[in-house]
C-alpha cells in the first residue's frame, strides 16, 4: 500500500507554485512538505493538529504541504495500542515519506506519578531509539520534538506534593536536550498553556475548569492553545493583511498582503479588496474558546486582518462587505485599527468552511486507517488483502478528493467594503 500516492498525484495537479510568502516570513514549512503528526490520545483528539493544518492552508494558500494525523490514544514511546514503536513508525510514519514529523509523548510514560528515576530511564530510552531509528530510515526528515502538554494542575489542586505536570516539565526538559543535541526544533506546549490556564484561572476559576475537563486531554479551546504554541515555534507570521485608508482623500495609505482596488471617497467610503490569504477562523462564540482566546495571545500571534481608517468625521461608521453588515465602530476604533479576522466576514465564513474540510479529510484517513487498514492488517486471506487494498485505495481517493476541495476553498476572493456614518 502506498496511503499517498493518489494524494501526491492530485497535489501535483493543483498545487504548482512554490509558496514565496511562507519563504519571506521564514516560516518552518515549506512547499512540497509532508508533515506526519506523531503522539499519543492528545494527538489522537485531531485538534491541535487540524487548527495547525487548517493555519496553514488558510494562511499559504499556494503552498502545497500535505497533513496525516498519526497519533494513538495510549502509546508512550515504546508504542502501545497499534503496536510496538518499531510497527508503529514503519506502518504511520515510514509509509509516508515524511519530510517534517512532530512528536508529542511523555503524558503516559510518566504513568501519572511522582517522578521515578526508572521510569524515565524508560522514556529516555525509548526516546533515543526513536531518534536512532528516524535517522536511520528518514535521514532528511526535519522533526520538531513537543514538550508534553500539561497535566492540569491550576484549576485543579495537584493529586501529590509538587503535582503531576512538573514531572511532565521535568521530562520536557529532556526532550527539549535532546531535540538540540539532535538539530531538531523544539516546541513548548506546556509553559504557554499553563500561563493560559492562570490566567483564565483569575478571570473565571470554574469555566477554566473546561479547558482541561479530565486535566490530561485539552477540549477545543485547550487544543487552540496548544496549535498557537506549535505554529509560534514556526515562526508563524501572525499578519494576515494591513491595510490603512485615509477616507478624506480616497487614498490607500498601506496595504500589506492586500491588493486595494477602486477606493472613492464620500459620505460613504467604498473600495475593493483582495487579501492573499484568509484569517485562521477563531470562533469566540463558545465561553470555553473565548476565555482560552482573551487569556493568551493566539490573536496577536497568528490572527491579525487590520483595517485603518484615517480622516473620517461622523462619530461611528457601519462596516459592510459585499452587501452585508460587519458591524459598527466607534471613530476612534476605526481610527486604531481593528481586527476584521473575529468578525463575521464572508472571509471568516470561507476560513470556516477549509476548516470543515480539514476535518473531514482528517476522519476519511482515521477511518481508513483505524478501522481498515490496522485491524485487517494480519489477515493471511488474499481475498482479504485485496478488498482490504480496494478500500483503502477508494478512500485514499476520497480523501484526495476533500483535499482538493479544501485547498480550492483557501483561495481568497475580491470583496466590496463599505464604510458608512451609522444612523
Amino acid at each position: 500500500m502506498k496511503p499517498f500516492g493518489i494524494l501526491s498525484l492530485c497535489f501535483a495537479l493543483f498545487a504548482t507554485t512554490l509558496c514565496s510568502a511562507a519563504e519571506k516570513s521564514g516560516f518552518y514549512l515549506r512547499d512540497g512538505d509532508r508533515v506526519v503528526f506523531y503522539g499519543d490520545s492528545i494527538t489522537d483528539q485531531r485538534l491541535y493538529t487540524t487548527f495547525t493544518e487548517t493555519y496553514v492552508v488558510t494562511r499559504f494558500p499556494d503552498m502545497n504541504v500535505q497533513f496525516v494525523h498519526s497519533g494513538w490514544g495510549g502509546d508512550t514511546v515504546n508504542g502501545g495500542g497499534g503496536g510496538l514503536i518499531d510497527t508503529r513508525l514503519k506502518r504511520d510514519v515510514f509509509a509516508y515519506n515524511p519530510t517534517v514529523m512532530t512528536i508529542m509523548l511523555g503524558m503516559n510514560d510518566a504513568s501519572y506519578r511522582a517522578f521515578e528515576d526508572a521510569i524515565f530511564d524508560k522514556y529516555r530510552n525509548g526516546y533515543e531509539h526513536i531518534i536512532t531509528s528516524l535517522k536511520e530510515n528518514v535521514p532528511n526528515l526535519r522533526l520538531t520534538l513537543i514538550r508534553p502538554s500539561p497535566f492540569d494542575d491550576v484549576t485543579q489542586e495537584p493529586k501529590f506534593e509538587g503535582g503531576y505536570n512538573q514531572v511532565l516539565v521535568r521530562y520536557g526538559g529532556f526532550v527539549k536536550e535532546l531535540a538540540e543535541r539532535n538539530g531538531a526544533t523544539v516546541a513548548d506546549l506546556n509553559a504557554g498553556v499553563v500561563a493560559a490556564l492562570q490566567k483564565a484561572k483569575a478571570k473565571d476559576a470554574e469555566l477554566a475548569k473546561q479547558l482541561i475537563a479530565d486535566r490530561v486531554h485539552p477540549g477545543a479551546a485547550g487544543q487552540l492553545l496548544m496549535a498557537n504554541e506549535l505554529l509560534k515555534a514556526w515562526h508563524a507570521p501572525a499578519t494576515v493583511s494591513d491595510v490603512v485608508l485615509d477616507a478624506s482623500a480616497g487614498k490607500t495609505l498601506r496595504s500589506v498582503g492586500a491588493k486595494v482596488t477602486d477606493v472613492k471617497a464620500g459620505e460613504t467610503l467604498r473600495w475593493s479588496q483582495k487579501d492573499s490569504a484568509l484569517p485562521f477562523p477563531i470562533g469566540t462564540n463558545d465561553p470555553v474558546m473565548a476565555l482560552a482566546v482573551s487569556s493568551s495571545d493566539v490573536v496577536n500571534a497568528l490572527d491579525k486582518q487590520t483595517l485603518k481608517v484615517t480622516g473620517l468625521t461622523a462619530d461611528s461608521y457601519t462596516l459592510k462587505i459585499d452587501g452585508a453588515a460587519i458591524g459598527k465602530f466607534a471613530k476612534e476604533n476605526l481610527e486604531n485599527g481593528i481586527n476584521l479576522a473575529l468578525l463575521p466576514t464572508p472571509m471568516f465564513k470561507q476560513a470556516k468552511e477549509v476548516h470543515n474540510f480539514t476535518l473531514e479529510h482528517n476522519q476519511l484517513h482515521f477511518n481508513r486507517w483505524r478501522q481498515i487498514q490496522v485491524p485487517l492488517e494480519s489477515s493471511k486471506s488474499s481475498r482479504v488483502q485485496k478488498t482490504v487494498k480496494e478500500l483503502v485505495d477508494a478512500l485514499d481517493e476520497e480523501e484526495a478528493e476533500v483535499i482538493k476541495k479544501q485547498r480550492d476553498t483557501a483561495q481568497p476572493k475580491a470583496h466590496r467594503f463599505e464604510l458608512a456614518p451609522a444612523s
